[in-house]
């Protein structure tokens, strides 16, 4: 499982403050996302691949655009 938070300035938000979070786990091939504002439940998903390796290489794949956009995992 990965858990990540944006606390800041949010150039999508039109430079207003943001404050929320990402978390993806796996369960073999498929990913369980969850997103949204810290403090609440948020928003959920599901993803499913032809192989745990595929679904390990897409994880890998969100994790990193989000710490590119300046997520920090917790």
């Amino acid at each position: 499982m990965a858990y990540l938070e944006f606390v800041g300035d949010n150039a999508e938000n039109e430079g207003g403050k943001s404050s929320k979070f990402y978390e993806v786990t796996q369960e073999g091939s498929v990913l369980h996302l969850r997103w949204g504002k810290i403090g609440t439940d948020g928003q959920k998903s599901e993803k499913s691949f032809p192989s745990d390796e595929a679904a390990t290489k897409e994880m890998e794949k969100l994790i990193a655009e989000k710490v590119k956009k300046g997520y920090v995992q917790k």
